[in-house]
């Protein structure tokens, strides 16, 4: 695959229609409201991202999907066209016949192909590496489904209940994993991630890539960890452990 074509993806950021109103060079609305919401810019310094030890993650636990649930308004998924922000997969080794229970969402791609096929700009990539879906501006075209390496995006199909002031819903729109954005900007971790820690498994770690000093960066430096088809070169800002 080839690298993402970066100026295509300013281009149809800019041009969109329903895009959003330029409040300075390469500012726009949609994106200034995202990062202002919690009253403070998403600053390019950060890199959100999470690590999953799969050696941890406990085969049949749901707590993180139950949890994703739970803070967004998501049903239960009990179809294949149901919305699922979050899905476990069992992986099995063929040679050593090794299980591994993982949970699998939004990538938060550094080089994200649903921002780059979306005709409204409405999948976009904040400053501090999390990718979201504005759903006043997606038409529901879902380029961004077909785009997605890793099948992280549902389509609303039916009408929306129990909605969540931070996470708007609607039916005809695109949505998946938003990394919690609102509970990152409030300095909270993601649901999935307390709620794994709550059940005892301690298997999902969230922090700034960028930094150093992180948990997160100095396990992904002290041990080994893969991306989800590193070979399409999106650098994944989820990393996971034991696959």
């Amino acid at each position: 695959m080839n690298p993402i074509d970066t100026s295509r993806r300013a281009f149809l950021g800019r041009t969109a229609a329903f895009a959003g109103v330029a409040l300075a060079p390469g500012v726009l609305l949609y994106e200034f409201a995202a990062a202002r919401e919690a009253g403070q810019e998403a600053s390019a310094a950060v890199r959100w991202g999470m690590l999953v030890d799969t050696t941890r993650c406990a085969s049949g636990c749901t707590a993180c999907v139950d949890a994703c649930n739970a803070e967004h308004g998501v049903p239960k998924a009990s179809r294949p066209t149901d919305a699922q922000w979050i899905r476990k997969v069992e992986l099995k080794d063929l040679r050593t016949g090794a299980v591994r229970s993982a949970p699998v969402m939004c990538q938060h791609c550094a080089e994200p192909p649903c921002v780059d096929v979306c005709p409204t700009g409405a999948s976009f990539k904040r400053a501090d590496g999390i990718v979201l879906v504005d759903r006043h501006t997606c038409i529901g075209c879902r380029y961004c489904m077909m785009a997605c390496p890793y099948k992280a995006r549902s389509f609303v199909h039916e009408p929306t209940t129990g909605q969540k002031t931070d996470t708007p819903r609607g039916k005809g729109c695109v949505e998946s994993c938003n990394l919690c954005a609102h509970r990152v900007d409030r300095g909270e971790k993601p649901a999935c991630v307390d709620a794994c820690s709550a059940a005892g498994h301690r298997a999902i770690v969230f922090g700034d890539l960028n930094d150093p000093s992180s948990e997160i960066a100095l396990r992904v430096r002290s041990v080994a960890t893969s991306q989800l088809r590193a070979d399409l070169r999106t650098d994944n800002g989820v990393r996971y452990q034991g696959l």
